[in-house]
């Protein structure tokens, strides 16, 4: 396993190897006096949390808040299962967030619905998190972590409606969660600085999702910490990338959605779709076939292909 890696003042990231991949999802650890880590990922990923702490010095114990973006199991699946490790801490959670993080049968019953016979496998236990533990925040709610440094939330809804986004002023910092998209180091080491949306069922809405990047942008953010994956200096490039593949997301599930005769198979064809247009852009970079990201973009466009087929039944009044 890789070793946590500081990326910018006193925040280090741990590579939480989400669905057995590298470099897919991320835990971000505040070294400042209150020890707060973002993100949790799912259960399976709890252990290597665990040894990324102990490889920093920082007892479990030792840590105040865990803070989740939102619900979805690939951020905050394994926030009840690593609180049993943390007796001191609370978890942080949009106000619509908490009571699923109490009751998570709704959310294991929408996560079964996308994997399947997989669902197991890539997320069990599925741990409560008691009502004393949980901690709400919502749009221009702070927390005081060290004397210097206050972290401030936003209420940032596009790709969930339970989405909180957290700013870290001293280092012009958002933690976007999936907001603002996905970046992929893989492909930032080959020379190919590649950012994609990520519009996953059931509450996709692309109109919300450019409000609250506006709201980064209003910031002047200088950084953006991703839930997947690591950090980027190059906000106004994210977005740019976003906002533009967003627009191909939109129109090639609209193209898709429009011919009846395949709506059967609605899904596969938008992922397809999509996929083919990301495969024939990254060859234009120079991205040998071969490079083992496509079997990661394939899963990313197939989770967004889902949400954009659930927003356009939605918007179409559910005839699907």
């Amino acid at each position: 396993m890789k070793k946590p890696v500081q990326i910018s003042q006193n925040v280090y990231l741990i590579d939480d190897y989400d669905l057995k991949m590298e470099e897919r999802t991320g835990t971000y650890v505040l070294t400042e006096a209150k020890v707060t880590i973002i993100e949790t990922s799912a259960s399976p990923s709890i252990p290597y949390i665990l040894e990324g702490l102990n490889t920093l010095g920082i007892s479990p114990a030792d840590i105040s808040y865990i803070i989740v973006t939102h619900i979805h199991l690939d951020h905050a699946g394994g926030a009840g299962l690593m609180l049993k490790h943390c007796p001191n801490a609370k978890v942080i959670v949009h106000p619509k967030g908490a009571r699923h993080l109490a009751d998570p049968s709704r959310l294991i019953q929408g996560a079964k619905a996308v994997y399947g016979k997989k669902f197991s496998d890539l997320f069990d236990p599925i741990v409560e998190v008691p009502e004393d533990r949980l901690l709400v925040k919502g749009e221009g709610d702070t927390l005081k972590i060290s004397e210097k440094l206050t972290l401030e939330f936003l209420d940032t809804p596009g790709h969930a409606n339970h989405h909180l986004s957290v700013y870290h002023p001293l280092t012009k910092g958002i933690f976007s969660g999936d907001t603002a998209g996905i970046f992929y180091p893989q492909l930032y080491r080959e020379g190919i600085e590649f950012y994609l949306p990520t519009t996953s069922p059931n509450q996709f809405d692309p109109g919300k999702m450019l409000e609250s990047m506006k709201k980064y942008k209003e910031l002047g953010i200088e950084r953006i910490y991703f839930g997947h994956y690591g950090m980027s200096e190059r906000p106004a490039e994210a977005f740019r990338q976003v906002e533009h593949w967003l627009e191909i997301f939109i129109q090639e599930a609209e193209l898709a959605f429009s011919d009846k005769n395949q709506r059967e198979k609605l899904v596969e064809n938008i992922t397809k779709n999509i996929y083919d247009k990301i495969r024939t852009h990254l060859k234009q970079q120079g991205l040998a076939d071969s490079h083992p990201i496509y079997e990661l973009l394939y899963l990313d466009i197939n989770v967004s292909a889902m949400g954009l087929a659930h927003y356009l039944t939605k918007l179409n009044g559910g005839s699907h």
